[in-house]
């Protein structure tokens, strides 16, 4: 079966997350992607855990299905083996710190007087130029400065996203964006080069907290796991635990009341009719909806907000997603290699015509002499190019 990306080659001088999220969905898709590591420890995301069997869990999240070819890039004959594997590319990738790649003769600008069809991708935390352009960038001092701290947790102390969300958005649309260029390519004939800013990313997805204090007007609320504009909407314990629920619309609200709350009376109130009014009185909402929570066990609970056709969610620990029940019935998992044997990991997103890729996760420098015999490249240079030892 083919898959989308098939024949396409993707080089990849990547490190952390954002570049290995990118380079790991173009695999997904059918690319063959040669992931570029120092060959003393490779990216260091290899090192963050060892909670996934005793390799790390952000590793074997990004990077599966590719092959690590580990080069001492401070030699020049490494430089040199890059360059011949992007006479035969597609795509070249990297987010080495800013001017790094131009530094060693791998810059944008550089890569297109010579391979004028490659698409080169460039990611950073601030992009190239303005007061920040240069500085250090991690996912968490990204969330701060793109006002995600400011609108995430309670009101008393505000807290970060619990994942990557910066790394993330960063990879996600550097991908999109790749994906585009290889269809404008086809077109065109024509190779591009792809900035990718982490700050900018992220400033797209906060698109609704910021349009929400345009011109100046008081921003959301932080309001932990509820909502800064629609109520009720979040967590609600019961007797014996928590359900998660939410309300769009006056028809919802009054089918919440008479059928989980059981209370006709307040369906009928005008002051709650519309979402600005909920919000307005959410403290005596609130109330009420406490007071019939507290003395229902979570399935009754939840048994009611489906009968009322609401919306609602267990609130899951890990644990409990790696055993989700939809994800069973769906058969969305399934077993990939790593360099410590199996472990399950959730089948990416397809086509009826295509099945995504779920090859294993290399090993440091796995692949290093079968790239560089592919290359055809004498015995010499191979031993001195080879000439570190690996770690795993």
């Amino acid at each position: 079966m083919s898959n989308p990306l098939q024949d396409t080659l993707v080089v990849s001088i990547e490190q952390a997350i954002a570049a290995p999220y990118c380079s790991r969905l173009l695999a997904d898709l059918g690319a063959r992607v040669i992931k570029v590591e120092r060959p003393d420890g490779g990216d260091f995301a290899r090192n963050y855990d060892n909670r996934a069997r005793g390799l790390s869990s952000h590793f074997v999240w990004t990077n599966r299905s590719k092959e690590s070819l580990s080069l001492d890039l401070k030699d020049e004959a490494a430089i040199q083996v890059i360059k011949k594997l992007l006479t035969k590319a597609d795509v070249f990738i990297q987010n080495l710190a800013p001017g790094a790649a131009a530094r060693l003769g791998l810059g944008h600008e550089q890569l297109r007087q010579e391979f004028p069809m490659l698409i080169t991708c460039s990611i950073s935390g601030y992009g190239v130029g303005g007061p920040d352009g240069n500085r250090k960038a991690y996912d968490l001092l990204i969330q701060a400065e793109a006002g995600v701290l400011s609108v995430t947790g309670s009101a008393d102390e505000p807290a970060k996203c619990g994942i990557s969300i910066a790394d993330i958005s960063a990879g996600t649309t550097a991908c999109n964006a790749i994906l585009a260029a290889v269809i404008n390519r086809a077109k065109t004939g024509n190779g591009d080069h792809i900035e990718i800013s982490m700050l900018e990313t992220m400033a797209e997805w906060m698109g609704f907290p910021m349009y929400f204090a345009t011109d100046g007007a008081e921003p959301p609320a932080r309001t932990s796991a509820g909502h800064a504009t629609i109520f009720p909407y979040g967590p609600y314990d019961t007797a014996d635990g928590t359900v998660m629920l939410g309300l769009q619309n006056n028809r919802e609200w009054d089918a919440f009341c008479r059928t989980v709350l059981l209370n006709d009376q307040l369906a009928e109130d005008e002051r709650l009719q519309g979402n600005d009014g909920r919000y307005t009185h959410r403290e005596e909402i609130d109330t009420h909806i406490k007071n019939v929570f507290q003395t229902l066990p979570t399935t009754e609970a939840i048994l009611r907000l489906e009968q009322a056709g609401i919306g609602t969610a267990s609130v899951n620990t890990m644990h409990g997603l790696w055993n989700h029940k939809q994800l069973k019935a769906r058969d969305r998992w399934k077993d990939i290699e790593t360099p410590n044997g199996p472990l399950p990991a959730l089948k990416p997103v397809s086509g009826n015509a295509w099945q995504a890729r779920m090859d294993p996760v290399p090993a440091l420098g796995e692949h290093t002499h079968s790239i560089l015999n592919e290359l055809q490249l004498d015995k010499e240079t191979i031993e001195q190019l080879t000439k570190t030892e690996y770690t795993q």
